[in-house]
């Protein structure tokens, strides 16, 4: 046999499994989409009565101060690399700190630090203090205590006046995460493909036969002929072997 008609079979015996498995799935579609409605369901339950939901607030100061001019801003060379500065400078242990004191929080720094983040918008002289917290008014809270301490942080390693404050935060009136409607769809999608997997291993571990191709593909054997099954055949027989049985009880009796 030559090579192209090997890859011919194969892709052809590919296309029949695809067909295959696309019929099993559909004959189990109502199990599948039972599926896809409970792990939906269970998804947004637990969403709403296990998670917490986790509130951001967020602050902004300028990095020049208000006595800062353009040549003093060369000297210093304020820029992309001030900010930076900035960036690193409000997450350090001295200004966590100092919030942590002065909120009276029941806290530490690693964990404080990990609920900060303090970022530079693209091509701005801006930078911007994000707190994630389950207490939106304590988020809000941080973010501004935070803010007003890099201020004068920054104050004070540069010598110079205390940036000014661009915004204040301000508590968040819903939470940023969890998300119901995507909790829910990505729990109705795993519900959905273990119902699937669940089908598809019960079908391929099933070796019966139950036609000819099962034949040809767990036996490796040709079929002559196959006669159709007939459930009333099958009735009648066991009918009248019920009779027979009876009348041979009455006749020894």
């Amino acid at each position: 046999m030559e090579t192209g008609e090997l890859n011919a079979i194969l892709e052809e015996e590919d296309e029949i499994d695809l067909r295959e498995l696309f019929f099993v799935l559909r004959k189990h579609i109502v199990a599948i989409i039972l599926a896809c409605v409970v792990g939906a369901s269970a998804a947004l339950a637990f969403t709403v009565f296990l998670m917490q939901p986790v509130y951001k607030s967020s602050s902004m100061i300028y990095i020049f101060s208000k006595t800062t001019t353009v040549t003093s801003a060369i000297d210093l060379q304020l820029g992309s690399q001030l900010t930076v500065d900035f960036e690193i400078l409000g997450t350090s242990r001295p200004v966590l700190e100092r919030v942590i004191e002065e909120l009276a929080l029941d806290t530490d720094y690693e964990t404080l630090l990990s609920a900060v983040e303090v970022t530079n918008p693209k091509d701005s002289r801006i930078i911007k203090i994000t707190v994630t917290n389950t207490d939106p008014q304590l988020a809000c809270d941080i973010a501004n205590s935070l803010a007003n301490n890099l201020a004068a942080r920054v104050a004070e390693v540069i010598d110079t006046t205390k940036p000014s404050s661009v915004e204040d935060a301000v508590p968040a009136l819903k939470p940023f995460s969890p998300s119901k409607s995507k909790n829910t769809m990505m729990g109705g999608i795993l519900g959905a493909m273990a119902a699937m997997a669940i089908i598809l291993i019960s079908y391929f571990s099933d070796m019966s036969i139950r036609n000819e191709d099962d034949v040809r593909k767990y036996l490796g054997l040709s079929t002559l002929a196959s006669i159709p099954y007939e459930k009333s055949v099958e009735e009648k027989y066991d009918t009248v072997k019920v009779r027979k049985s009876r009348a041979k009880r009455n006749a020894s009796a």
